[in-house]
């Protein structure tokens, strides 16, 4: 097929000899990958098309050239929108569904609904989820306490506690306890109704460095804002995922096709905020075990800012390289400053600021 179309060997196809392919062989395709490679023959003006370019299309690969040549197109996809196809499986109306909830252009709804094989599925999200319901069960056999009240809350190798910062292990593993049913309740809601679709779409390995992040730059805040406050709870990751997805949903507030995203943005902003104020509250509400103050919220704020920054690069840019945005590469480098900073604050500032640091566990 090269040799024959590229007897040159330049690496490309003219337009011409690529409408003729498509005329010639267009019934074997795909429906969608039909309309996406009439768009990439309509969207080039150098009268040429990169042949990789159509490779990675056959294969379900996509480079950010070939994304950017079929966006910056003359000709928009003219053929009935995704939403409105008819005969769908439960799987696929699935799939429709995460699209629409997801991404803001239709092509990527398309290209996405096409190419998504549940292969991996959404294991981190629901990996985590899992983990956190374990231990919380763990609290019948006084092992990984969750609830604040307990004897043995403050006892256990988990939980992020000021005078145990130098374990740096309890930077993440505070995710794993939960300040009460209530609290984990509303995270692994909030965590599977929010995380699950966004990890589908967007992969694993972005969605985990999202959740992740949050949940460091939750522990760190604390250590930096609330000095003698320990820390529990995934609310860092958690609220660094649905910040992400509910600023991307503002800024693309027109392209966002999914059913009821007012009320669906309602609810969240409820939850979250229920949730928040019964942080702020629970913090500033007696301890059961004076002089260690109950858990921070600082960790909910550390990750909104997680989610509003690095989140909203990551979810804007629908399998676009990172590297090559600069706006990413900004906010990383505010992030690594931040990290950086709240690691020598935890080495100098305790003890420069001579803080009274309720007793160890």
């Amino acid at each position: 097929l090269l040799s024959q179309f590229d007897p040159d060997n330049t690496g490309y196809i003219s337009t011409e000899k690529f409408r003729t392919l498509l005329q010639r062989h267009g019934s074997e395709l795909d429906p969608h990958k039909l309309e996406v490679l009439l768009a990439l023959a309509d969207s080039n003006s150098e009268g040429r098309i990169c042949y990789q370019d159509f490779v990675n299309l056959m294969s379900n690969k996509r480079s950010n050239s070939f994304r950017q040549a079929i966006l910056q197109g003359n000709r928009r996809l003219c053929s009935k929108a995704l939403l409105e196809e008819t005969g769908l499986s439960l799987s696929q109306r699935l799939i429709r569904h995460v699209a629409y909830e997801t991404l803001p252009r239709e092509i990527d709804r398309k290209w996405y609904y096409d190419s998504y094989t549940c292969c991996p599925p959404p294991w981190f999200m629901i990996t985590i989820t899992i983990v956190a319901f374990f231990l919380y069960n763990g609290v019948v056999l006084d092992r990984f306490v969750l609830q604040v009240s307990h004897p043995l809350y403050l006892k256990n190798s988990l939980l992020y506690h000021p005078q145990l910062r130098a374990q740096a292990w309890r930077y993440l593993t505070y995710i794993f306890m939960h300040a009460g049913i209530e609290h984990l309740g509303l995270n692994v809601v909030l965590q599977l109704l929010v995380g699950v679709p966004l990890e589908m779409v967007h992969g694993a390995a972005r969605i985990s460095f999202v959740y992740v992040a949050g949940v460091v730059a939750g522990s760190l805040a604390v250590s930096v804002a609330d000095m003698r406050a320990p820390v529990v709870g995934s609310s860092g990751g958690v609220y660094a995922l649905v910040s992400a997805h509910l600023a991307n949903i503002v800024m693309n507030w027109s392209g966002m096709k999914c059913q009821f995203k007012v009320l669906r943005m309602a609810v969240a902003l409820i939850c979250m905020s229920f949730e928040f104020g019964r942080a702020v509250w629970l913090r500033f509400h007696p301890s059961a075990y004076p002089p260690c103050p109950h858990p921070s919220f600082m960790a909910h704020l550390g990750g909104v800012m997680v989610g509003i920054t690095l989140g909203v690069i990551i979810l804007r840019n629908y399998e676009q390289r990172l590297q090559d945005q600069t706006l990413w590469w900004i906010f990383l480098s505010i992030y690594v400053i931040f990290v950086l900073f709240a690691i020598f604050w935890n080495i100098f500032a305790y003890s420069l600021l001579d803080l009274k640091l309720p007793p160890p566990p």
